[in-house]
Protein backbone atom coordinates (compact mmCIF):
# COMPACT_ATOMS: atom_id res chain seq x y z
CA UNK A 1 0.00 0.00 0.00
CA UNK A 2 1.40 3.26 -0.68
CA UNK A 3 2.21 5.37 2.45
CA UNK A 4 -0.32 8.37 1.58
CA UNK A 5 -3.15 5.53 1.51
CA UNK A 6 -2.22 3.85 4.43
CA UNK A 7 -2.04 7.12 6.13
CA UNK A 8 -5.87 7.95 4.55
CA UNK A 9 -6.70 4.69 6.16
CA UNK A 10 -5.47 5.22 9.27
CA UNK A 11 -7.69 7.82 9.76
CA UNK A 12 -10.89 5.53 8.90
CA UNK A 13 -9.45 3.33 11.98
CA UNK A 14 -9.66 5.98 14.09
CA UNK A 15 -13.37 6.91 13.12
CA UNK A 16 -13.76 3.46 13.79
CA UNK A 17 -12.42 3.00 17.20
CA UNK A 18 -14.81 6.59 18.25
CA UNK A 19 -17.70 5.01 16.40
CA UNK A 20 -17.35 1.73 18.31
CA UNK A 21 -16.72 2.97 21.63
CA UNK A 22 -19.53 5.84 21.51
CA UNK A 23 -22.02 3.73 20.07
CA UNK A 24 -21.34 0.73 22.76
CA UNK A 25 -21.66 2.99 25.61
CA UNK A 26 -25.10 4.23 24.29
CA UNK A 27 -26.67 1.04 23.02
CA UNK A 28 -24.99 -1.44 26.04
CA UNK A 29 -26.11 0.88 28.74
CA UNK A 30 -29.62 1.57 27.42
CA UNK A 31 -31.25 -1.20 28.95
CA UNK A 32 -29.27 -0.14 32.35
CA UNK A 33 -31.53 3.28 31.84
CA UNK A 34 -34.42 2.39 30.58
CA UNK A 35 -34.45 -0.06 33.78
CA UNK A 36 -33.88 2.52 36.38
CA UNK A 37 -35.58 5.50 34.69
CA UNK A 38 -38.56 3.71 33.42
CA UNK A 39 -38.90 0.32 35.54
CA UNK A 40 -38.10 -1.71 32.29
CA UNK A 41 -37.74 -5.06 33.22
CA UNK A 42 -36.60 -8.38 31.25
CA UNK A 43 -39.71 -8.79 29.34
CA UNK A 44 -39.80 -4.93 28.47
CA UNK A 45 -35.58 -4.57 27.63
CA UNK A 46 -35.97 -7.81 25.32
CA UNK A 47 -39.02 -6.18 23.21
CA UNK A 48 -37.16 -2.94 23.19
CA UNK A 49 -33.49 -5.22 21.84
CA UNK A 50 -36.15 -6.94 19.11
CA UNK A 51 -37.11 -3.52 18.13
CA UNK A 52 -33.50 -2.21 17.71
CA UNK A 53 -32.41 -5.13 15.57
CA UNK A 54 -35.19 -4.74 13.65
CA UNK A 55 -35.00 -0.98 12.53
CA UNK A 56 -31.00 -2.24 12.52
CA UNK A 57 -31.77 -4.98 9.79
CA UNK A 58 -33.72 -2.31 7.38
CA UNK A 59 -30.98 0.13 8.40
CA UNK A 60 -28.16 -1.95 7.29
CA UNK A 61 -29.16 -3.38 4.21
CA UNK A 62 -30.52 -0.11 3.32
CA UNK A 63 -27.02 1.69 4.48
CA UNK A 64 -25.15 -0.60 2.08
CA UNK A 65 -26.54 0.53 -0.84
CA UNK A 66 -26.87 3.73 -0.30
CA UNK A 67 -23.46 4.45 0.86
CA UNK A 68 -22.19 4.46 -2.67
CA UNK A 69 -24.55 6.93 -4.44
CA UNK A 70 -24.61 9.31 -2.01
CA UNK A 71 -20.55 9.01 -1.68
CA UNK A 72 -19.02 7.21 0.71
CA UNK A 73 -17.66 10.66 2.80
CA UNK A 74 -21.04 11.99 2.78
CA UNK A 75 -22.69 8.53 3.81
CA UNK A 76 -20.30 8.93 6.97
CA UNK A 77 -21.35 12.57 7.49
CA UNK A 78 -24.97 11.90 7.46
CA UNK A 79 -24.46 8.85 9.90
CA UNK A 80 -22.32 10.69 12.37
CA UNK A 81 -24.58 13.28 12.23
CA UNK A 82 -27.55 11.93 12.48
CA UNK A 83 -26.53 10.21 15.75
CA UNK A 84 -25.21 13.30 17.57
CA UNK A 85 -28.30 14.85 16.87
CA UNK A 86 -30.74 12.19 18.15
CA UNK A 87 -28.35 12.04 21.22
CA UNK A 88 -28.11 15.58 22.11
CA UNK A 89 -32.11 14.97 21.81
CA UNK A 90 -32.25 12.05 24.22
CA UNK A 91 -30.53 13.91 26.58
CA UNK A 92 -33.52 16.13 27.45
CA UNK A 93 -36.30 13.48 26.88
CA UNK A 94 -38.35 12.60 30.04
CA UNK A 95 -40.21 9.78 28.63
CA UNK A 96 -40.10 6.10 27.97
CA UNK A 97 -41.99 6.63 24.20
CA UNK A 98 -39.58 9.61 23.40
CA UNK A 99 -36.30 7.35 24.47
CA UNK A 100 -37.41 4.85 21.79
CA UNK A 101 -37.70 7.70 19.04
CA UNK A 102 -34.10 8.38 19.75
CA UNK A 103 -32.84 5.20 19.47
CA UNK A 104 -34.74 4.36 16.57
CA UNK A 105 -33.14 7.81 15.14
CA UNK A 106 -29.79 6.97 16.40
CA UNK A 107 -29.57 3.02 14.87
CA UNK A 108 -30.58 4.43 11.56
CA UNK A 109 -27.39 6.81 11.97
CA UNK A 110 -25.52 4.44 12.80
CA UNK A 111 -26.09 1.57 9.97
CA UNK A 112 -25.22 4.75 7.09
CA UNK A 113 -21.52 4.41 9.09
CA UNK A 114 -20.80 0.37 9.94
CA UNK A 115 -21.03 -0.74 6.22
CA UNK A 116 -19.17 2.27 5.17
CA UNK A 117 -16.80 1.80 6.95
CA UNK A 118 -15.76 -1.78 6.36
CA UNK A 119 -16.13 -1.11 2.70
CA UNK A 120 -13.13 1.92 2.88
CA UNK A 121 -11.39 0.04 4.48
CA UNK A 122 -11.44 -2.93 2.98
CA UNK A 123 -11.57 -1.66 -0.94
CA UNK A 124 -8.52 -1.01 -2.91
CA UNK A 125 -6.60 -4.10 -0.99
CA UNK A 126 -4.96 -6.38 -2.43
CA UNK A 127 -6.03 -9.93 -1.80
CA UNK A 128 -2.76 -10.50 0.06
CA UNK A 129 -3.29 -7.85 2.56
CA UNK A 130 -7.47 -8.19 2.99
CA UNK A 131 -6.75 -10.53 5.71
CA UNK A 132 -4.36 -8.35 7.67
CA UNK A 133 -6.87 -4.96 7.06
CA UNK A 134 -10.13 -7.48 8.23
CA UNK A 135 -7.63 -7.87 11.48
CA UNK A 136 -6.85 -4.36 12.14
CA UNK A 137 -10.86 -3.51 11.42
CA UNK A 138 -12.30 -6.73 14.36
CA UNK A 139 -9.22 -5.78 16.60
CA UNK A 140 -9.75 -1.90 16.67
CA UNK A 141 -13.98 -1.80 16.89
CA UNK A 142 -13.89 -4.56 19.92
CA UNK A 143 -10.81 -3.14 21.74
CA UNK A 144 -12.66 0.27 21.82
CA UNK A 145 -16.42 -1.41 22.38
CA UNK A 146 -15.04 -3.74 25.67
CA UNK A 147 -13.40 -1.14 26.70
CA UNK A 148 -16.70 1.31 26.84
CA UNK A 149 -18.80 -1.42 28.27
CA UNK A 150 -16.15 -2.33 31.12
CA UNK A 151 -16.22 1.17 31.99
CA UNK A 152 -19.63 2.43 30.97
CA UNK A 153 -21.07 1.72 34.65
CA UNK A 154 -18.26 3.96 36.25
CA UNK A 155 -18.85 6.25 33.65
CA UNK A 156 -22.60 6.79 34.65
CA UNK A 157 -21.89 6.42 38.47
CA UNK A 158 -19.35 9.12 38.28
CA UNK A 159 -20.70 11.16 35.53
CA UNK A 160 -24.10 10.49 35.77
CA UNK A 161 -26.77 8.83 33.99
CA UNK A 162 -27.05 11.48 30.90
CA UNK A 163 -23.43 11.00 30.05
CA UNK A 164 -24.26 8.25 27.61
CA UNK A 165 -26.07 10.95 25.50
CA UNK A 166 -23.34 13.99 26.15
CA UNK A 167 -20.49 10.94 25.80
CA UNK A 168 -21.11 9.64 22.39
CA UNK A 169 -22.44 12.73 20.99
CA UNK A 170 -19.49 14.57 21.01
CA UNK A 171 -17.61 11.53 19.45
CA UNK A 172 -19.74 11.34 17.16
CA UNK A 173 -19.62 15.54 15.87
CA UNK A 174 -15.69 15.03 16.53
CA UNK A 175 -15.86 12.25 14.24
CA UNK A 176 -17.89 14.20 11.37
CA UNK A 177 -14.75 16.84 11.62
CA UNK A 178 -12.51 14.33 11.17
CA UNK A 179 -14.58 13.08 7.93
CA UNK A 180 -14.27 16.50 6.57
CA UNK A 181 -10.82 16.60 7.09
CA UNK A 182 -10.39 13.45 4.99
CA UNK A 183 -12.16 14.06 2.43
CA UNK A 184 -10.50 16.91 1.80
CA UNK A 185 -6.88 14.70 2.19
CA UNK A 186 -8.39 12.52 -0.67
CA UNK A 187 -9.59 15.89 -3.11
CA UNK A 188 -5.81 16.84 -2.50
CA UNK A 189 -4.21 13.70 -4.20
CA UNK A 190 -2.93 12.07 -1.15
CA UNK A 191 -4.71 8.97 -1.83
CA UNK A 192 -4.55 6.97 -4.92
CA UNK A 193 -7.68 7.28 -7.52
CA UNK A 194 -9.84 4.30 -6.86
CA UNK A 195 -8.42 3.18 -3.99
CA UNK A 196 -10.33 5.22 -1.43
CA UNK A 197 -14.28 5.93 -2.90
CA UNK A 198 -15.80 8.87 -2.74
CA UNK A 199 -18.94 8.30 -4.83
CA UNK A 200 -19.14 4.51 -6.36
CA UNK A 201 -16.67 1.08 -5.85
CA UNK A 202 -13.96 1.37 -8.04
CA UNK A 203 -11.76 -1.43 -9.60
CA UNK A 204 -8.90 -1.93 -7.12
CA UNK A 205 -6.15 -0.25 -7.74
CA UNK A 206 -3.90 -3.22 -7.47
CA UNK A 207 -2.70 -5.40 -10.11
CA UNK A 208 -3.99 -9.20 -8.43
CA UNK A 209 -5.18 -12.10 -9.91
CA UNK A 210 -9.20 -13.15 -8.64
CA UNK A 211 -9.38 -15.48 -5.75
CA UNK A 212 -7.48 -18.24 -6.07
CA UNK A 213 -9.91 -20.86 -3.76
CA UNK A 214 -12.93 -22.03 -6.13
CA UNK A 215 -15.70 -20.01 -5.95
CA UNK A 216 -18.16 -22.17 -4.95
CA UNK A 217 -16.72 -22.89 -1.82
CA UNK A 218 -16.15 -19.50 -0.78
CA UNK A 219 -19.69 -18.47 -1.49
CA UNK A 220 -20.55 -21.40 0.66
CA UNK A 221 -18.21 -20.75 3.92
CA UNK A 222 -19.88 -17.11 3.33
CA UNK A 223 -23.26 -18.57 3.48
CA UNK A 224 -22.40 -20.35 6.64
CA UNK A 225 -21.12 -17.45 8.33
CA UNK A 226 -23.50 -15.10 7.13
CA UNK A 227 -26.47 -18.02 9.19
CA UNK A 228 -23.89 -18.36 12.29
CA UNK A 229 -23.21 -14.28 12.72
CA UNK A 230 -27.15 -13.39 13.42
CA UNK A 231 -27.45 -16.97 15.87
CA UNK A 232 -24.38 -15.13 17.11
CA UNK A 233 -25.85 -11.77 17.78
CA UNK A 234 -29.33 -13.47 19.08
CA UNK A 235 -27.53 -14.75 21.96
CA UNK A 236 -25.07 -11.38 22.33
CA UNK A 237 -28.49 -9.14 21.96
CA UNK A 238 -30.54 -11.22 24.11
CA UNK A 239 -27.40 -11.27 26.89
CA UNK A 240 -27.25 -7.14 26.74
CA UNK A 241 -30.97 -6.62 26.95
CA UNK A 242 -31.32 -9.15 30.15
CA UNK A 243 -27.89 -8.10 32.01
CA UNK A 244 -29.62 -5.48 34.27
CA UNK A 245 -31.58 -8.42 35.36
CA UNK A 246 -28.77 -10.69 36.30
CA UNK A 247 -27.00 -7.92 37.62
CA UNK A 248 -29.72 -7.48 40.15
CA UNK A 249 -29.93 -11.11 40.98
CA UNK A 250 -26.45 -11.43 41.81
CA UNK A 251 -26.64 -7.88 43.76
CA UNK A 252 -24.25 -5.81 41.61
CA UNK A 253 -23.91 -2.37 41.08
CA UNK A 254 -24.07 -0.42 37.71
CA UNK A 255 -20.20 0.11 37.90
CA UNK A 256 -19.27 -3.53 38.96
CA UNK A 257 -21.99 -5.30 36.53
CA UNK A 258 -20.13 -3.44 33.68
CA UNK A 259 -16.57 -4.79 34.93
CA UNK A 260 -17.94 -8.01 35.67
CA UNK A 261 -20.34 -8.35 32.78
CA UNK A 262 -17.74 -7.10 29.75
CA UNK A 263 -15.17 -10.14 30.07
CA UNK A 264 -16.80 -11.63 27.05
CA UNK A 265 -15.59 -8.49 25.36
CA UNK A 266 -12.10 -9.06 25.92
CA UNK A 267 -12.13 -12.42 25.08
CA UNK A 268 -13.49 -11.46 21.66
CA UNK A 269 -10.31 -9.21 21.31
CA UNK A 270 -8.31 -11.60 22.21
CA UNK A 271 -9.69 -14.50 19.79
CA UNK A 272 -9.45 -11.74 17.31
CA UNK A 273 -5.71 -10.68 18.00
CA UNK A 274 -4.86 -14.93 17.49
CA UNK A 275 -7.24 -15.27 14.37
CA UNK A 276 -5.62 -12.63 12.63
CA UNK A 277 -2.00 -14.45 12.92
CA UNK A 278 -3.15 -17.04 12.56
CA UNK A 279 -4.99 -17.93 8.85
CA UNK A 280 -5.07 -22.33 9.38
CA UNK A 281 -8.76 -21.45 10.39
CA UNK A 282 -9.70 -19.74 6.72
CA UNK A 283 -12.21 -22.19 4.93
CA UNK A 284 -11.89 -24.87 7.38
CA UNK A 285 -15.79 -25.82 8.69
CA UNK A 286 -14.92 -27.72 12.17
CA UNK A 287 -13.75 -23.89 13.09
CA UNK A 288 -16.76 -22.55 13.05
CA UNK A 289 -18.96 -25.83 13.97
CA UNK A 290 -16.89 -26.16 16.96
CA UNK A 291 -17.37 -22.28 17.78
CA UNK A 292 -21.22 -22.75 17.31
CA UNK A 293 -21.02 -25.37 19.81
CA UNK A 294 -19.07 -23.35 21.91
CA UNK A 295 -21.89 -20.33 21.34
CA UNK A 296 -24.80 -22.54 22.56
CA UNK A 297 -23.64 -24.19 25.80
CA UNK A 298 -21.95 -21.21 27.31
CA UNK A 299 -25.31 -18.48 26.54
CA UNK A 300 -27.13 -21.30 28.19
CA UNK A 301 -25.26 -21.45 31.63
CA UNK A 302 -24.74 -18.03 31.43
CA UNK A 303 -28.36 -17.04 31.91
CA UNK A 304 -28.62 -19.64 34.48
CA UNK A 305 -25.33 -19.15 35.83
CA UNK A 306 -25.68 -19.80 39.94
CA UNK A 307 -22.94 -17.00 40.86
CA UNK A 308 -20.36 -14.83 40.00
CA UNK A 309 -17.31 -17.07 39.55
CA UNK A 310 -19.80 -19.01 37.16
CA UNK A 311 -20.93 -16.12 34.83
CA UNK A 312 -17.51 -14.52 34.52
CA UNK A 313 -15.73 -17.71 33.54
CA UNK A 314 -17.37 -18.55 31.43
CA UNK A 315 -17.92 -15.28 29.14
CA UNK A 316 -14.29 -16.16 28.61
CA UNK A 317 -15.25 -19.03 26.17
CA UNK A 318 -17.95 -17.31 24.68
CA UNK A 319 -15.71 -14.55 23.58
CA UNK A 320 -13.47 -16.94 22.27
CA UNK A 321 -16.73 -18.43 20.00
CA UNK A 322 -18.06 -15.13 18.95
CA UNK A 323 -14.47 -14.04 17.53
CA UNK A 324 -14.47 -16.56 15.20
CA UNK A 325 -17.76 -16.22 14.10
CA UNK A 326 -17.99 -12.71 13.30
CA UNK A 327 -14.85 -12.71 12.06
CA UNK A 328 -16.06 -15.87 9.33
CA UNK A 329 -18.93 -13.45 8.86
CA UNK A 330 -16.81 -10.54 7.81
CA UNK A 331 -13.91 -12.02 6.38
CA UNK A 332 -15.92 -14.48 4.23
CA UNK A 333 -18.00 -11.05 3.05
CA UNK A 334 -14.93 -9.20 1.93
CA UNK A 335 -12.97 -12.15 1.01
CA UNK A 336 -15.83 -13.61 -1.66
CA UNK A 337 -17.02 -10.39 -2.97
CA UNK A 338 -15.84 -7.41 -5.05
CA UNK A 339 -18.92 -4.67 -4.21
CA UNK A 340 -17.81 -4.49 -0.53
CA UNK A 341 -20.10 -1.44 0.82
CA UNK A 342 -23.52 -4.09 -0.50
CA UNK A 343 -21.85 -7.27 1.38
CA UNK A 344 -20.62 -4.98 4.48
CA UNK A 345 -24.57 -4.12 4.27
CA UNK A 346 -25.24 -7.79 4.41
CA UNK A 347 -23.02 -8.67 7.09
CA UNK A 348 -24.66 -6.08 9.08
CA UNK A 349 -28.14 -6.50 8.29
CA UNK A 350 -27.37 -10.45 9.61
CA UNK A 351 -26.21 -8.86 12.65
CA UNK A 352 -29.75 -7.06 13.36
CA UNK A 353 -31.46 -9.61 12.38
CA UNK A 354 -30.52 -11.51 15.12
CA UNK A 355 -30.54 -8.76 17.09
CA UNK A 356 -34.41 -8.80 16.41
CA UNK A 357 -35.22 -12.49 16.56
CA UNK A 358 -33.22 -13.38 19.82
CA UNK A 359 -34.57 -10.79 22.26
CA UNK A 360 -38.21 -10.83 20.18
CA UNK A 361 -38.38 -14.94 21.29
CA UNK A 362 -37.41 -13.97 24.63
CA UNK A 363 -39.81 -11.38 25.12
CA UNK A 364 -42.68 -13.14 23.86
CA UNK A 365 -42.02 -16.37 25.80
CA UNK A 366 -42.12 -14.16 29.01
CA UNK A 367 -45.06 -12.73 27.96
CA UNK A 368 -46.81 -15.98 26.98
CA UNK A 369 -45.87 -17.70 29.88
CA UNK A 370 -44.91 -15.40 32.65
CA UNK A 371 -45.46 -17.92 35.48
CA UNK A 372 -41.65 -19.93 33.92
CA UNK A 373 -39.08 -16.61 34.83
CA UNK A 374 -36.56 -19.45 32.21
CA UNK A 375 -39.07 -19.58 29.85
CA UNK A 376 -36.97 -17.05 27.73
CA UNK A 377 -33.78 -18.06 28.07
CA UNK A 378 -34.71 -21.74 26.95
CA UNK A 379 -36.82 -20.63 24.03
CA UNK A 380 -33.59 -18.41 22.57
CA UNK A 381 -31.39 -21.82 23.58
CA UNK A 382 -34.05 -23.55 21.50
CA UNK A 383 -33.79 -20.96 18.54
CA UNK A 384 -29.81 -21.60 18.57
CA UNK A 385 -29.75 -25.33 18.30
CA UNK A 386 -31.99 -24.72 15.38
CA UNK A 387 -29.55 -22.31 13.68
CA UNK A 388 -26.89 -25.24 14.37
CA UNK A 389 -28.70 -27.58 12.00
CA UNK A 390 -28.74 -24.88 9.69
CA UNK A 391 -25.39 -24.82 9.38
CA UNK A 392 -25.04 -28.69 9.18
CA UNK A 393 -27.61 -28.16 6.31
CA UNK A 394 -25.83 -25.56 4.27
CA UNK A 395 -22.24 -27.68 5.23
CA UNK A 396 -24.08 -30.85 3.00
CA UNK A 397 -25.81 -29.01 0.26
Amino acid sequence: MPPRVGRVKTGFFVLEAMNSFGTVYYAYYLFFFMNKEFGFGNKANLALAALYGGIYTISSWLGGRVAPSLGYFNALKLGFGTMAAALLVGSHVGSASGQIVVMAATVMGMCLTWPTLEALISEGEPLRNLPRMVGIYNVVWSGTGALAYFTGGAMLEKLGERSMFYVPATLFIIQVVITFWLQARVRAGEAAPGSVAEASPKPESFDEPLNPRPIARAKMFQRMAWLANPFAYIAINTLIAVMPGLADKMKLSTMTAGFCCSVWCFARVAAFLWLWKWEGWHYRFRWLLAAYVGLLVTFTTILLAPNLAVLVVTQIVLGGALGLIYYSSLFYSMDASETKSAHGGIHEAAIGLGNFLGPGLGAASLHFFPQSPNSGSIAVSALLAAGLAGLVAIRKL
